[in-house]
């Protein structure tokens, strides 16, 4: 008996972590929801990282305040889809990558798993460009050399992972709020129309635009935002950060809590990268329309919000530091996350554990292949590198339904989920997105061939 709970708790998600955090009994509604908040900021930075900037900033600058529909409809389903993924982790006690090697057949087990490592690559690819870039812009060094150092961010994680996870739940929350009040101070001060922000959050069909093609055509940009938005590498984090806080499987009431507050959480940090991916469009409309073709690198941003042909009288270098900043905040960011999700995906679909610095190496170097090839044909210019980021983001978008799926499918099964299975209404609902974003999907590559 003793041996084999050992041998459940070696195959726990995050094992390290997981049910290390305590909670309150019968405590009050707020004091609960404190001790469950932290997972849902770990998640919600895949929401607002360098992948995010390129693709909102330009959306903005293109088409003004049109795709803020995209944004929101996006946060809705993310919403949706997130609490799906922390309700599977807490009720199964397995994350998506554990679920799918447990009930899935092998060979499709190995297809989901080569297409969500990619998906880290490419999340990664954002995050090693974003942060290479900051470190470029803020202190002048060379921009291989400032990509190259972003390798010494495995310590970082090396070294929260130490003090504990609410250590890194509280890192991750000051950086995200230094993020979204840079950005609410950007975008107050660049006085944007109320009025056509209002206006842009209705959807409109002419997004589907079937005559515009292009690396900028408004379908394309969507999809962007949807793959920078939704991210498939969250799903499996969050199925396996929700079960860091202690529950008592005796109790249904306790798991029933823990959904309940898991799922405030998740709403309230996802809320939270809606505003910030809003003040992106937002700021790309204000202070750059018209100038899209100027503002398609991240130095190209950081030189215009000093440059008062394109900013106009707001244009001061404080504004291009602030900008700096928050962008290396963002990619530091989703560097933990990213570490993280490295860990869950190889240890749940190939059951093979590694050093946490070993994996995250690895995956870091493969991220700089794109990067080092592109430096080789291209002479590493920063445009050719954002717009890498910007393809990143739309492969992110194609490698969504791989993930939804099957999440959708394990979170509406009774014999894995019990009472806790998503209701119907939310089951169609859900497939309905899934199935919406597979045929966008295919017009997308129809575009680009």
């Amino acid at each position: 008996m003793k041996g084999q709970e050992k041998n459940q708790e070696n195959t726990r998600s995050l094992s390290e972590v997981n049910q290390s955090v305590a909670v309150p009994e019968s405590a009050s509604f707020w004091r609960t929801l404190k001790a469950f908040i932290g997972p849902g900021a770990l998640v919600a930075v895949g929401y607002m990282d360098p992948g995010n900037w390129i693709t909102s900033v330009v959306g903005g600058a293109s088409y003004k305040y049109l795709l803020l529909s995209v944004v929101l409809i996006s946060s809705l389903m993310a919403m949706q889809l997130q609490q799906m993924a922390g309700k599977l982790g807490i009720v199964t006690r397995q994350d998506l990558a554990q679920a799918t090697a447990n009930h899935l057949p092998k060979w499709l087990r190995y297809i989901l798993f080569v297409v969500i490592e990619l998906a880290l690559m490419a999340t990664d690819l954002a995050e090693v460009i974003g942060s290479g870039i900051a470190l470029h812009l803020l202190f002048g060094w060379p921009l291989m050399i400032s990509v190259f150092i972003t390798i010494l961010d495995v310590f970082i994680l090396l070294s929260l992972m130490k003090l504990g996870f609410r250590k890194i739940e509280a890192v991750v929350s000051t950086l995200i709020i230094t993020i979204l009040l840079i950005f609410l101070y950007l975008t107050l001060i660049s006085q944007p129309s109320i009025s056509g922000i209002l206006k842009g959050f209705l959807p409109s069909a002419s997004i589907f635009d079937l005559h515009q093609t292009g690396d900028n055509s408004k379908l394309t940009l969507a999809l962007g935002i949807i793959g920078a938005t939704v991210m498939p590498h969250n799903l499996y984090l969050h199925s396996s950060i929700s079960q860091t806080r202690r529950v008592d499987y005796e109790n249904p009431d306790s798991v029933r809590q823990a959904v309940r507050f898991m799922t405030w959480d998740s709403n309230i940090q996802l809320s939270l990268a809606f505003i910030v991916n809003s003040l992106l469009l937002i700021l790309g409309a204000a202070l750059f329309y018209g100038h899209a073709s100027q503002i398609s690198a991240f130095a190209q941003m950081y030189n215009a919000l000093a440059d008062p042909s394109i900013a106009g009288s707001v244009a001061s270098g404080f504004l291009s530091t602030l900008f700096a900043v928050a962008l290396l905040a963002s990619g530091q960011n989703s560097t933990i996350t990213g570490t993280l999700t490295g860990q869950i995906v190889m240890e749940g679909f190939i059951h093979l554990r590694l050093p946490q610095w070993f994996i995250r190496l690895v995956t870091r170097l493969l991220a700089l292949l794109p990067v080092i090839l592109a430096t080789l044909i291209w002479g590493g210019k920063e445009k050719v590198l954002a717009q890498l980021i910007v393809y990143s983001q739309v492969f992110l978008s194609l490698a969504l339904p791989f993930s939804i799926f099957p999440l959708i499918y394990f979170t509406s099964s009774k014999k894995l989920m019990g009472q806790h299975r998503n209701a119907r209404w939310n089951t169609i609902l859900a497939y309905g997105v899934a199935l919406v974003l597979t045929l966008l999907n295919i017009k997308l590559i129809i575009d680009l061939l």
